[in-house]
């Protein structure tokens, strides 16, 4: 198996952004809310848990999952995330450690929001958080989704604090509206520095 790093950080702060960057340095990226999402696509039995846990007024006309409303539901309701986790995690975290495993890349990029809120540090070997102002995430986020600020502030406050989860790093990237130069050659140092973990871990 591959030496996997564990990208995570805030809602806003850029997770994306920088996981593309990686790819383009020829690094698979394995991306828990891509998996997240084919795991509610019309026909499949998370949805049907979904439905049954929540609801049908969750799905579009279409049968689709409507996402936003969903989001908007457990955000509010301890009780009703535990519930919509106890569904979606054990089949996310299967389905990446089996991608994981089919790969032979120097190393890969496991992209997971929650990694530190649900508790998967054992599945990295090495955690990489994205970083930046709450004021620039609400800002990103109220501009990227259309919400609100309360919307985001609820979103925010769900997830772990920005203290926490730079308290779980092994590296920090800061992602502020810095110039696209400055975070093209600090991704690229971690790129190689990751490769020498992950050579001196082969050895």
């Amino acid at each position: 198996m591959s030496y996997r790093i564990g990208l995570t950080g805030g809602i806003g702060c850029g997770k994306s952004t920088v996981a593309a960057r990686f790819a383009a340095h020829g690094i698979p990226i394995i991306d828990s809310d891509r998996i997240a999402r084919e795991l509610v696509e019309p026909g499949q039995p998370a949805l049907a848990a979904i439905t049954q846990a929540f609801g049908a007024d969750l799905l579009h006309a279409d049968g689709r999952l409507d996402r936003r409303a969903l989001r908007l539901r457990i955000f509010g309701d301890a009780g009703a995330r535990s519930r919509l986790e106890a569904i979606l995690h054990p089949r996310i975290r299967a389905t990446m450690q089996a991608a994981s495993a089919q790969t032979e890349a120097p190393y890969i990029m496991l992209m997971i929001p929650l990694l530190i809120e649900s508790g998967w540090q054992d599945m990295v070997d090495r955690i990489l958080v994205i970083d930046c102002a709450p004021e620039t995430q609400i800002r990103r986020v109220m501009a990227r989704d259309k919400a609100s600020e309360p919307e985001v502030r609820a979103i925010l406050a769900a997830q772990a604090s920005r203290e926490g989860r730079l308290s779980a790093a092994h590296d920090i990237l800061r992602n502020e509206d810095a110039d696209t130069d400055t975070l093209d050659a600090r991704i690229a140092e971690l790129d190689m520095r990751y490769r020498e973990a992950a050579r001196a871990d082969r050895t």
